[in-house]
């Protein structure tokens, strides 16, 4: 089983550590790449997965855990954020909205296979459109930048037209299905890339809030997988998915938010970035729970 973990997280890592060493010898500029990959690549990909995928009360119920997932560490660490005194605006988003495509994505591919990249795909699509509206409204306040900002992203468009060929029963030009589908091949390993490259911001300084924030967000995912073992009920390959997905690192778009409206920077960087280093230790683990013990 250890050699299978290796198996699976290997070619990650692999390419995490290329974007890291890339970034370190060269003068890159990833922002060009990330909006590419944002405005083309990923919409590409969505389209390609979720226009044939079978649609039924299975996706409902996976739609429904996903709510769960985003939702109840949220609550949970306003919770802790009211008994501490911790500002909930630096702390609630990095704990909901978390991983689900850079890390997420290639995660589950590798792991089990091409038949899931529909369901990991309407995870992030689930977490992208909570997070520009629920989590735009817990950085900024209530105003309708959210719903602006959602409406100005290539993947939501993308998500939109495969449902409504997908419910419509409307057969895609194969040609142009594969051609969505080599352009969102693209999207997978940048995102990776990119993952790699933010790991040079990394300071001494933010390690205590990241190995903090860390835990609080394990367990938060803890508690959250185990509230989705009891209400959802979800096939065994989806209950191994949501081991991982309730405790991913938190995303980048968490410290762009923080940054974008002023808030503690290099707290929510601290998170970030620390999170996404020690899931090096901890994605093995869970990656070894989710194939063993359930």
């Amino acid at each position: 089983m250890l050699f299978r973990v290796i198996e699976i997280l290997f070619p990650m890592f692999a390419v995490v550590l290329i974007g890291y060493i890339c970034a370190r010898r060269t003068s890159i500029n990833m922002a060009s790449i990330n909006k590419l990959n944002l405005d083309y690549f990923c919409p590409a990909l969505v389209f390609a997965s979720l226009v044939n995928m079978p649609l039924g009360t299975k996706q409902v119920n996976l739609i429904s855990a996903t709510f769960i997932a985003v939702l109840l560490p949220g609550l949970l660490m306003w919770i802790v954020c009211r008994i501490y005194r911790l500002d909930i605006k630096v702390w609630l988003p990095p704990h909901m909205f978390r991983n689900s495509g850079n890390l997420a994505i290639p995660l589950f591919v590798y792991t089990f296979g091409e038949m899931v990249k529909g369901d990991a795909v309407l995870l992030m699509v689930l977490s992208t459109c909570i997070q520009m509206t629920l989590g735009l409204f817990i950085v900024s306040g209530a105003n309708k930048h959210g719903i602006k900002q959602l409406l100005k992203m290539p993947i939501i468009y993308a998500t939109i037209v495969a449902l409504t060929l997908n419910l419509s029963d409307v057969h895609i030009w194969k040609p142009l299905l594969e051609a969505a589908s080599l352009l969102g091949e693209s999207a997978i390993p940048l995102m990776l890339f990119s993952l790699g490259s933010q790991l040079i911001y990394l300071n001494r300084s933010g390690l205590k809030i990241g190995l903090i924030s860390t835990a609080t967000s394990l367990l938060s995912g803890a508690i959250t997988f185990a509230v989705i073992l009891w209400l959802i009920p979800l096939a065994h390959i989806e209950l191994q998915m949501m081991v991982l997905f309730t405790m991913l690192p938190p995303a980048v778009m968490n410290y762009l938010f923080a940054e974008r409206y002023q808030l503690d920077g290099s707290t929510v960087a601290a998170m970030v970035l620390y999170g996404n280093v020690l899931s090096l230790f901890t994605m093995p683990l869970l990656l070894w729970f989710a194939l063993t013990i359930l």
